[in-house]
């Protein structure tokens, strides 16, 4: 959703849905969470060095440290306000969940 200059992209989860499959591990489905955000931004005309906020959802708590290098290869630039939620998701293939506002680069 893209309103003035903020874009919210929300419930992105690890499928890659150009196959509509999913890797069993956290590491794996991180990353195909970034690869499918950064596709949605880019449709909105930024990119995930644009990310001001993001928001985590993992139901296991041993499942969040091995995301970090993951997070940092996507959102190092960016460096992005965060939280982390402990909650279950839609099902139990899915272990992490992402969501994350963006702001438009100026003069964009």
């Amino acid at each position: 959703m893209v309103i003035c200059q903020d874009i919210w992209v929300s419930g992105t989860t690890g499928y890659d849905y150009a196959k509509m499959t999913i890797v069993e591990d956290v590491v794996g489905q991180a990353a195909q969470c970034f690869e499918n955000i950064a596709a949605a931004l880019s449709q909105a005309g930024c990119s995930l060095d644009d990310v001001v906020r993001v928001l985590f959802i993992v139901p296991n708590r041993a499942d969040w440290e091995p995301c970090w290098p993951v997070i940092k290869r996507y959102l190092g630039t960016a460096k992005p306000a965060s939280t982390l939620i402990h909650a279950g998701l839609q099902t139990d293939a899915m272990r992490i969940e992402i969501e994350v506002t963006a702001r438009l680069p100026k003069g964009e």
